[in-house]
């Protein structure tokens, strides 16, 4: 069937708000019909600190993109990151009813219900249940149970842990900026969707997408996510060490930032001087590009450490959780000159640059292409994943109807995954009317 279904991924940054319209193509690449992108004025490290400022910046971005589309925007699938979001791993177990019969969706429902039962910390919510590897009557090492026979069904969780308030507030203000939020998913399982392949998902990765705000992180083993986690500073950190450092104000640092700045200090010469206008008839200011480079390189180092000490707990040094495809850096923040070169030498892992160009047509505008839109291009290929017509089916019907048979479906498992999904996001439209 030919997909004409058009979507929304809405990416509320602590820097910009950005609002991306497409649909599939006929080569199944995501075509970008429009962007709308907007200052984001009430956002403080992933969090809204300021409901009104956020609903504005919104709509702004939203109205932007109906104009560049000329589409109707109603739906769109949201983002959520912030400080405030964790991980935990976690192991849980259902006694089925009849071991004779073969185990189906329906199980795997109740176990990964029976983890959203999990009593968290006051205020917080469960975000997402990720399960890793399922073990049936004790054999493990199990990544699809559906088809097979036995009475004990257990299963490693990843789980992503938010605060109630954080996702309440966003769920408000996509709701008085006039729109449905149809889905909310974690920012770096977005991103990754759009700048990592299979094969590097398979071999291990560590993908790290450098914010305005926050620092993601997203681990991927074995094609299955291991770890997530959200370290609380950004490009805006640097650009403040640099305003302070260099007594100016925080337009020049962030220009500064971009023209001039680089990760490795080494790299500049005393004599490499840059002239930055006085404020008011002042004299203008001389700034060394080799101070510059130091200020950022001290922040960054710490960016990277904190980051990397997160891939070491993930069990990094361990031979069967090695991450063999190293490092993707993505976001405004990867763009930082050198950048690549740091984490390299301070990990010691191979690294890359990511752009999420790989699922996009081949006409869409270079600047979409970026890797500071790559969480944007990712909510978009989860808001057309959920929207394909050839999902609406009842994938649980399909399922049962073949595992009646003995056989072990394939082609619909997925399907009945997508599902897990939408149904998470029903709870969490309940969730917030009622709140």
């Amino acid at each position: 069937m030919k997909q004409t279904n058009i979507s929304v991924g809405l990416d509320i940054g602590t820097t910009k708000i950005v609002a991306l319209v497409g649909k599939k193509n006929e080569f199944n690449k995501v075509e970008i019909l429009g962007m709308g992108k907007s200052k984001s004025l009430g956002v403080h490290r992933g969090v809204v600190n300021n409901i009104t400022q956020t609903i504005q910046s919104i709509q702004q971005a939203v109205e932007d993109a109906i104009i560049n589309s000329k589409q109707e925007i109603n739906d769109v699938v949201v983002g959520i990151a912030g400080q405030h979001i964790r991980s935990i791993q976690h192991s849980d177990y259902i006694t089925r009813e009849n071991p004779e019969e073969v185990i189906n969706e329906e199980d795997i429902q109740q176990l990964i219900q029976q983890v959203y039962k999990l009593v968290m910390l006051p205020g917080e919510e469960i975000i997402h249940v990720l399960p890793q590897e399922y073990k049936v009557d004790g054999q493990g090492e199990i990544k699809e149970p559906i088809g097979m026979h036995g009475g004990r069904l257990e299963a490693n969780f990843h789980v992503v842990v938010g605060q109630v308030s954080s996702i309440k507030n966003i769920g408000r203000c996509i709701k008085s900026a006039g729109l449905n939020m149809k889905n909310i998913t974690l920012e770096p399982l977005a991103s990754s969707e759009a700048v990592l392949s299979f094969e590097e998902k398979e071999a291990g990765v560590a993908l790290i997408d450098i914010g305005g705000g926050t620092t993601d992180l997203a681990i991927f083993k074995d094609g299955i996510i291991r770890h997530t986690a959200v370290i609380p500073f950004g490009g805006n950190v640097i650009t403040e060490d640099i305003k302070e450092g260099c007594s100016i104000i925080e337009k020049q640092a962030e220009l500064l930032k971009i023209k001039f700045g680089s990760a490795w200090p080494g790299e500049n010469r005393d004599t490499e001087i840059v002239s930055i206008p006085g404020l008011q008839g002042r004299d203008p200011k001389e700034i060394s590009l080799k101070t510059l480079s130091k200020i950022i390189n001290a922040r960054v180092v710490e960016i990277v450490e904190q980051v990397f000490l997160e891939i070491k707990n993930y069990g990094h040094n361990e031979q069967k959780k090695k991450l063999i495809a190293g490092i993707v850096l993505t976001g405004g923040g990867s763009q930082l000159k050198h950048l690549k070169q740091l984490v390299e030498y301070i990990t010691g892992m191979d690294t890359r640059v990511g752009y999420p160009s790989e699922h996009l047509a081949g006409d869409t505008q270079e600047s979409v292409s970026s890797p500071l839109f790559a969480t944007a291009v990712g909510l978009l290929m989860n808001a057309l994943e959920h929207s394909n017509p050839s999902d609406v089916s009842s994938p649980n019907e399909s399922i049962n109807e073949e595992t009646q048979e003995g056989d072990t479906p394939t082609k619909d498992i997925n399907v009945a995954r997508k599902s897990i999904l939408d149904r998470f996001g029903e709870r969490l439209k309940e969730f917030l009317d009622n709140a």
